[in-house]
């Protein structure tokens, strides 16, 4: 469950931004998620939960996104979106395919009080 460890690291950034700013609550949190990145979108409620327990993000509202992947197909070189692994280029069908993003996890935006 790699979930639960990018889930960690997730909380560690947001805790040192907390801190920095002297923050006494974080009220939410949003997390964009690459179609191609292989996270669970459950799992990854389930452990922010875990994670945030007993700090100032415990109980903070968590939005998820998931961002389209961008990819280049080598065969009609074309830059193309990609929203699942087994997608084939829409132009010429071809599954061969660079993935250039919409592999991670990112946090976009922490809301404070």
């Amino acid at each position: 469950m790699h979930e639960l460890t990018l889930c960690q690291s997730a909380f560690d950034i947001i805790e040192q931004q907390a801190q920095a700013n002297n923050v006494k609550r974080v009220t939410g949190v949003w997390l964009e998620i690459g179609a191609l990145s292989c996270i669970e979108e459950s799992a990854v409620h389930f452990c922010f939960e875990i994670v945030c327990r007993g700090s100032v993000a415990e109980g903070c509202a968590l939005h998820i996104t998931t961002q389209p992947a961008q990819a280049w197909c080598w065969d009609c070189s074309q830059a193309i979106t990609v929203s699942a692994h087994d997608a084939g280029c829409p132009h010429c069908q071809s599954h061969n395919l660079r993935v250039d993003s919409g592999d991670s996890m990112q946090i976009k935006q922490i809301e404070i009080e």
